[in-house]
C-alpha cells in the first residue's frame, strides 16, 4: 500500500507500523512527479493525505486518478474535508472511515488502516480493529535521574509538546531537552498534548505542579485572532487557561529546516518559523529562546527532530533559572527595567510606535511594588507618586543619556562606569575590520 501524505508524522507512523500490509510512503511536498510510477510498482492501493486541498498537490492527483488503482483521498486536518473524500475513487464510508485512522494516529491506528482498507477494498481477509482514538494529553514515560540541589530546591519544569510526535515515535528531542532540564538542576514533566486551545482541565491540573513551563506547541491565539489587530477587537485574542497558571512561559524553537540550514542562513531562521514560533507565541506572552531542535532527513527519506546539545541546554539553562526565581521572595529579588535609547537621543528614550512607553515603565513599578518587590521609598522613584511617565523620563536623562548634543561636563563627571582607554583600545582592537 502506498502512503503519500504531507504530515511526516504519518509516514513516520506507518514506517513503525506493524502487520501483513507494508507501507511504501513518501511526502507529494517533497515528491518528484517522476518517481511516482517507481513508486506505484506493486502497490495494490494508495493513500493520499493533503493540508491545503486539492489544488495543493492537483497535478499529482491527476496523474494518480488517471492510473486506474483504488486512491483514497483525505486530508491531514482533524476534520473531514467532504470535497478531498469525493476525489476518492472508493465509497465515501471507507474514505471517512480511513480518515478516521489516520486522524488517531501513530502506528497501532497505521497498521489497522492497512488492514481495514486491504479488507474493504481489495477484499483480503485479514481482519482489523476499528480506529483507537488516542488520548488528548498524557505523558512521555522515561527513565527519570535523581536530581538535587544544595539548597534542596529542585524546581519542576514542564516540556510540551505534540501529540503527533509522542504517536509517531519522534521524541528523541523531548528526551534531549528533559536531560539537559536534569544537568541543569531541575526536574523536567514532560507531555504531549494534541492543542493547547482549548486544554483539557485536567492537564491545567497537571501543570500546577509546574515552576515554568517549556512548550514547543505553537501559540492558542484564541479561537477569533485574525480580529485582534489594531482597531480591531484585541479582546478576542485569548491565550487560554495557560496564563492562569502564573507561571513562565518559554517558547522552545524546532526548527523546520535542518542545523546545517541554520547555520548558513544569515538571517537566523526562515520566515515561517519567524512567524509561527518567535512572533505569534509573544502575542500569547511567552518568552521566546533559542532553536535546540533542527529537522533532519534521514536514509528513508523522512524527517526526524534532532537536538543540539548544547542549544537544549541554552533552553534547560534559562527555564531552570526562572523556575527558582519562583522560590525566592519578591522582596530578595534584582529587577532591571531597561529602555531602549536608539537612536541616541533623548526624545527616543523608551520609544514605541503606538505606545506610551513612560506611563507603562510607572505602571510596571507600581505593580511590581504592590507584589512585593523593594524599591526603597517610593518618593526616591521619580513618577511613582504622581503617576507621571514624564517625571521618570526626566530623571533618567538628567542622569546622563547619549544624546552627545545636550550631554554635560557635569553628568560625564558623575558617571559611575569608568573603562581605561587602554582597555577601550584594546577590546576595540578584536573587532573585525570591516
Amino acid at each position: 500500500m502506498l502512503l503519500l501524505s504531507t504530515s511526516d508524522t504519518d509516514l513516520l507512523s506507518a514506517r513503525a507500523a506493524g502487520g501483513p500490509v507494508g507501507y511504501r510512503f513518501a511526502n507529494p511536498s517533497r515528491l518528484d512527479l517522476a518517481e511516482l510510477p517507481a513508486l506505484l510498482d506493486g502497490c495494490a492501493l494508495v493513500v493520499v493525505r493533503l493540508l491545503g486541498g486539492i489544488r495543493a498537490w492537483q497535478e499529482g492527483l491527476d496523474q494518480l486518478l488517471a492510473d486506474g488503482r483504488p486512491v483514497v483521498v483525505l486530508t491531514g486536518e482533524q476534520a473531514p474535508d467532504a470535497q478531498l473524500m469525493a476525489a476518492s475513487t472508493v465509497p465515501v464510508g471507507i474514505a471517512a472511515e480511513a480518515h478516521a485512522y489516520l486522524a488517531h494516529g501513530g502506528p497501532a491506528n497505521l497498521e489497522q488502516l492497512a488492514r481495514f482498507l486491504s479488507d474493504t477494498v481489495l477484499l483480503t481477509g485479514h481482519g482489523f480493529e476499528p480506529p483507537a482514538a488516542a488520548p488528548s494529553w498524557g505523558p512521555l514515560e522515561r527513565t527519570a535521574r535523581e536530581v538535587t540541589a544544595p539548597d534542596g530546591v529542585v524546581p519542576t519544569v514542564a516540556v510540551l509538546y505534540y501529540r503527533a510526535h509522542h504517536m509517531s515515535g519522534n521524541t528523541a528531542f523531548v528526551d534531549a531537552l528533559c536531560g539537559a532540564i536534569e544537568d541543569a538542576g531541575g526536574r523536567p514533566m514532560p507531555l504531549y498534548v494534541a492543542s493547547l486551545r482549548a486544554p483539557e482541565p485536567e492537564l491545567i491540573d497537571e501543570l500546577r505542579a509546574a515552576d515554568v513551563i517549556i512548550t514547543t506547541v505553537l501559540a492558542a491565539g484564541g479561537t477569533k485572532p485574525a480580529t485582534a489587530s489594531a482597531g480591531g477587537d484585541d479582546e478576542s485574542w485569548d491565550a487560554g487557561a495557560l496564563t492562569g497558571l502564573d507561571v513562565p512561559v518559554l517558547q522552545a524553537l524546532c526548527l523546520t529546516g535542518s542545523r546545517a540550514d541554520w547555520e548558513e542562513n544569515d538571517e537566523g531562521v526562515s520566515p515561517l518559523d519567524a512567524a509561527s514560533q518567535i512572533a505569534v507565541p509573544e502575542f500569547d506572552g511567552r518568552l521566546i529562546t533559542v532553536p535546540f531542535s533542527f529537522k533532519e532527513i534521514d536514509e528513508d527519506g523522512l524527517p526526524a527532530y534532532v537536538a543540539d546539545p548544547e542549544r537544549a541546554a541554552r533552553v534547560a539553562g534559562t527555564a531552570v533559572r526562572h523556575a527558582r526565581l519562583r522560590h525566592v521572595a519578591p522582596a530578595d529579588k534584582r529587577v532591571a527595567l531597561v529602555l531602549s535609547a536608539y537612536p541616541t537621543k533623548h526624545s527616543r528614550i523608551g520609544n514605541a510606535v503606538g505606545l506610551d512607553t513612560p506611563a507603562s515603565a510607572v505602571e510596571l513599578l507600581r505593580r511590581l511594588r504592590a507584589e512585593g518587590y523593594d524599591f526603597g521609598p517610593e518618593e526616591e522613584i521619580p513618577g511613582l507618586v504622581s503617576g507621571d511617565g514624564d517625571e521618570l523620563i526626566r530623571a533618567l536623562i538628567e542622569a546622563g543619556g547619549h544624546d552627545q548634543d545636550w550631554l554635560t561636563e557635569e553628568q560625564l563627571a558623575r558617571n559611575p562606569v569608568r573603562i581605561p582607554a587602554a582597555d577601550y583600545k584594546r577590546w576595540y582592537a578584536t573587532l573585525p575590520a570591516e
